[in-house]
């Protein structure tokens, strides 16, 4: 793989190849974590934190899961596009955010900006093979707009991933508390 990228690519060929490098090298650190750990079976935690695939002969469909989350493979086409490098604090974000939609609730990544928040929900909805739209957020939001965008995201199932939250007025914030009480 790595001397087809050294070569001549089409720009699109390049992400597919650059993509399964990337999880190539993530699959590869994790089985050497597996190891090193000397984890004894399918239920030990250090196999079941990992986001696993897994092929149901019987109704010809793709099983996701990791931990105690398991859902059926969404088949949403998201396009070709890059993998983000997965490192353990990405996988600690997937467990946090996928026990969330266990549990019905929503997820709330925190942290200083530039961190990776959005692109590693941007991944996991990718891995999961769900939409997801990035709304920038100002003080221009009112609870009107905010609720047309939550109504566009129930009707498709799409995930919403809201930059900037913090930039919406108190006012609105208030009444969006009450819609997202609704929606869940």
């Amino acid at each position: 793989l790595i001397q087809l990228v050294l070569g001549e690519l089409s720009s699109s060929d390049r992400t597919k190849i650059i993509s399964l490098i990337t999880m190539d090298v993530h699959s590869r650190d994790v089985i050497d974590r597996l190891v090193s750990q000397k984890t004894e079976g399918p239920s030990a935690f250090a196999w079941q934190q990992q986001l696993r695939f897994e092929w149901e002969q019987s109704t010809l469909d793709v099983n996701v899961k990791i931990c105690d989350f398991a859902c059926k493979y969404f088949y949403e086409w998201v396009g070709n596009t890059g993998r983000l490098v997965i490192t353990p604090l990405t996988d600690r974000c997937y467990i946090t955010l996928t026990m969330g939609l266990k549990l019905f609730l929503g997820g709330a990544p925190a942290g200083p900006a530039g961190t990776g928040k959005t692109e590693t929900t941007k991944d996991l909805a990718r891995a999961l093979a769900i939409p997801c739209y990035v709304f920038n957020c100002s003080d221009q939001m009112n609870f009107e707009s905010i609720g047309d965008i939550f109504r566009g995201l129930a009707q498709t199932g799409a995930w919403g991933c809201f930059d900037e939250f913090n930039r919406i007025p108190i006012e609105v914030l208030s009444v969006v508390a009450t819609q997202v009480k609704t929606i869940l």
